[in-house]
């Protein structure tokens, strides 16, 4: 008996499906940038402290508010980074992966909406719904990014591949504007609640998040099956592939070098994103009026960053534009331990944007560049995205440790220097070597 997908074999570069794929990008990026960057720290800040108390109780437990925020966002990308392999061997066995996406994003966009209820009598409901958001977000990524391979020619994944970052960016923004309006003037609206335009935004992102990704689940196919191999055990074989990438990074030297570097670089990158508008509002008591815009002009700022760090590497080359943009990032990283002042803050936020923007464009190109043309580019950058999302859970968790040892956002922030100068001293080591090469 034929499979289906011999049957129905799935049409490569076909335009349809390319746009309904790159839609997933416009309909789930508002998470990133309402959920997990803007609105929802900021609001997560406002219901848990109390004067100068930033003391909660989550399910009897006392612990301090941005401790638990950011240690349930290492949880969340434990979580994935673990058993995202398994659910991708199922899916690659069953061919089900569109199924898979289906139930995290339902996952991610329901739990967006309930935070509409989350309250500061409702602490644990808020935390449990930003645990399992995260989840699904990082989650529904993991399917999503295995589709390129599928529906398009390699010759042409950069370039959809960057159109979906493109459109993620954009539906982003246009989201977060719309709430902005709604956040920042609830008067004009008759708002009288000042929790209310924040919940409205959360419930905005699960109807945004659902609505816009029915498009892309009525255009993406519905089967994908993969190789089955005889005797091959399908639970273990994302586990077996991630061992098998390990084994080979192991044997190439200058690879090996830059994966450690990019580790400790995306431990400082990504609890950056995650934790800045926490530290501004906690250690700089910035209004909404202030860090909402300032977190805005970063993304705005990080498109130009992304074309600037592209064209430095072009002229000088992959690595030593990564070299300057981590040493920049660790001297901002280190004036924002000093800094005081919104103006202080929003003169930051401006070299954070073309750092944060060209240093992310960086990454994955150079990664992609390194690879040998005969290797199985899907297994490595699977095992590149697990390093990301542990890269995610050990700056979350030290930023969290931290600031519970010592009392103050402002050592953790340090913390994150340290890893940007570990991710330098990796890449000084790998341009060396390239030059001896």
């Amino acid at each position: 008996m034929k499979r289906l997908s011999e049957l129905r074999p799935i049409p490569k570069g076909d335009k349809k499906t390319i746009r309904g794929w790159v839609m997933y990008d416009w309909s789930n990026s508002v998470y990133q940038l309402t959920i997990g960057s803007t609105i929802f720290p900021i609001y997560y800040n406002a219901i848990t402290r109390h004067g100068d108390d930033f003391t909660i109780t989550f399910f009897g437990i006392k612990a301090i508010n941005t401790v638990l925020y950011s240690w349930s966002i290492a949880i969340s990308y434990l979580v994935v980074a673990l058993f995202s392999p398994l659910f991708s061997s199922i899916a690659d066995y069953t061919g089900r992966r569109k199924t898979f996406m289906k139930v995290f994003t339902w996952i991610g966009a329901l739990s967006c909406g309930v935070l509409f209820f989350f309250n500061k009598n409702t602490v644990e409901l808020g935390l449990i719904a930003f645990t399992m958001a995260t989840i699904g977000y990082g989650g529904s990524l993991v399917f999503y990014n295995s589709f390129l391979p599928v529906i398009a020619e390699p010759e042409d994944q950069d370039r959809i591949s960057a159109r979906g970052y493109s459109m993620g960016y954009l539906g982003g923004v246009v989201l977060l504007i719309f709430n902005l309006v709604f956040v920042l003037f609830p008067g004009f609206f008759g708002i009288t609640d000042d929790t209310f335009a924040p919940r409205l935004a959360f419930f905005t992102v699960f109807l945004w998040w659902i609505g816009f990704s029915q498009i892309t689940f009525r255009r993406l196919p519905k089967y994908t099956f993969g190789k089955r191999v005889k005797g091959e055990n399908p639970i273990l074989k994302g586990y077996s592939e991630l061992r098998k990438v390990f084994n080979q990074v192991r044997q190439m030297n200058q690879l090996k070098i830059y994966l450690a570097g990019f580790f400790f670089m995306t431990m400082g990158l990504l609890t950056v994103m995650f934790m800045a508008a926490t530290y501004g509002t906690k250690e700089l008591g910035l209004s909404d009026n202030v860090l909402i815009p300032t977190i805005l002009l970063i993304q705005l700022i990080g498109m130009f960053g992304a074309w600037l760090f592209a064209r430095l590497s072009a002229r000088f080359g992959n690595i030593r534009s990564l070299i300057l943009s981590i040493f920049v990032w660790i001297l901002v990283i280190v004036a924002v331990f000093f800094i005081h002042t919104a103006v202080q803050f929003i003169i930051v936020a401006c070299f954070v944007g073309v750092v944060m923007g060209g240093t992310q464009a960086l990454a994955r190109s150079t990664y992609s560049k390194m690879l040998p043309e005969t290797r199985d580019h899907t297994s490595f950058f699977s095992f590149y995205d697990v390093m990301e999302k542990f890269a995610t859970v050990g700056g979350t968790f030290s930023f969290g440790i931290i600031e519970a040892i010592t009392g103050s956002m402002r050592y953790s922030v340090l913390a994150i220097s340290t890893f940007f100068a570990i991710g330098l001293v990796f890449m000084l080591i790998l341009l060396r070597k390239q030059k001896l090469a």
